[in-house]
């Protein structure tokens, strides 16, 4: 495994991590979230790189193009329980009050 390969891939599971052990906030999760999809874009850049062909080469602006309109869902998500719940922590959120 080359440094480039554990670089991406150590990022990629300190997001995950993040994302399953410190969920008491909405904004954290999303940042991990982020992190975790821009890992996954690196990757895919390099390898369409290592394969030198053409035909994948538009897989990672489609990968950040999800990434963007995920971004704009989450933090729009973000607002939305702000407004309703008056903070962002988890724990504080349930499906019960309207």
């Amino acid at each position: 495994m080359t440094p480039v390969h554990f670089t991406f891939s150590a990022a990629f599971i300190l997001g995950l991590s993040g994302l399953s052990f410190h969920r008491s906030h909405l904004l954290s999760a999303l940042l991990c979230l982020e992190g975790m999809m821009l890992s996954l874009f690196i990757a895919l850049s390099l390898w369409t790189l290592q394969l030198d062909s053409t035909n994948f080469s538009a897989a990672p602006m489609l990968l950040l193009a999800f990434s963007a309109c995920e971004a704009s869902a989450g933090l729009a998500l973000l607002v939305a329980t702000a407004r309703t719940h008056g903070t962002d922590r988890t724990q504080s959120m349930t499906l019960l009050r309207c």
